[in-house]
């Protein structure tokens, strides 16, 4: 199964270079122009991954991207791709797991993807475990209450 990655930029040139790299390294990927038509697509599909460009419509319109994809119950791994890598910590409090610097080359743009990707899995499968868990302890204490 290819790994789908949502990539969400204003600049046409940007959207179709990347595009074309990460298809030729076996993703498949849909685009986005603006943050309201990732939204859309964020809503009507499912990815493993969102990379948002910043500022589009607004300043901040990369963050209204990644808040949207952390809303949804597939959960998509996310990462803000920008010129502008200013923001501090604030791409981490706004809930993006990676910050990626325009420009990036082929190579680590790649290797950085690999690893916000097993690093989201992974804290999914942590989720799940903890989740199981307490689930499991609550059965017990209902069955204890029982007998």
């Amino acid at each position: 199964m290819k790994r789908r990655i949502l990539l969400v930029d204003d600049e046409a040139a940007i959207l179709l270079t990347l595009k074309a790299i990460l298809e030729m390294n076996g993703f498949e990927v849909e685009t986005a122009a603006s943050a309201n038509e990732a939204v859309q697509k964020l809503g009507r599909g499912e990815f493993h991954l969102v990379i948002t460009d910043m500022k589009m419509e607004s300043e901040s319109a990369g963050y209204d991207v990644v808040s949207f994809a952390k809303q949804q119950e597939y959960d998509p791994a996310t990462a803000i791709l920008t010129a502008f890598p200013t923001l501090g910590s604030e791409w981490e409090n706004r809930g993006a797991e990676k910050l990626l610097v325009k420009p990036v080359g082929t190579e680590e743009l790649l290797r950085q993807i690999e690893v916000i990707l097993i690093r989201h899995e992974d804290a999914k499968q942590q989720r799940a475990r903890k989740a199981a868990k307490v689930a499991a302890s609550k059965a017990n204490g209902r069955a204890r209450v029982a007998s």
